[in-house]
């Protein structure tokens, strides 16, 4: 899998980056939806990889996933900043138009333990 970051999704990344926070994660949020083949590929900021990430190809920044979560990306990824939100996108196009640039700080993502919901059977 291979993540290109365009530079204007750089020198915006830069500014929300904290010293602790090294890698950029692509993340399928499925918090909500209900169940877990449905869900929203997105960005997120960790602080290390755990057991179950796989590196990403990128040469901007570190980038990781989840190696159970990589079959809802395709192989090749960009990462844009336009209109104050992020886009994730692919050659078959936009993954996730609107990001919010809110989403790359909310660095507990991965530590949330999530109530069952009606749908997590599927």
């Amino acid at each position: 899998m291979k993540l290109t970051v365009t530079e204007t999704a750089l020198e915006k990344i830069k500014t929300l980056q904290d010293e602790k926070h090294h890698y950029l994660v692509l993340y399928y949020d499925t918090e909500g939806i209900g169940c877990k083949v449905n869900g929203i590929p997105t960005v997120r900021l960790a602080e290390e990889p755990r057991a179950k990430d796989v590196e990403i190809e990128s040469d901007a920044i570190p980038a990781i996933i989840d190696a159970h979560q990589e079959v809802f990306f395709a192989d090749e990824v960009k990462l844009d900043f336009s209109n104050n939100v992020f886009r994730l996108s692919s050659k078959e196009g936009y993954l996730n138009a609107l990001i919010p640039q809110t989403h790359l700080t909310q660095t507990d993502f991965r530590e949330k333990k999530t109530e069952p919901s009606r749908g997590d059977e599927c």
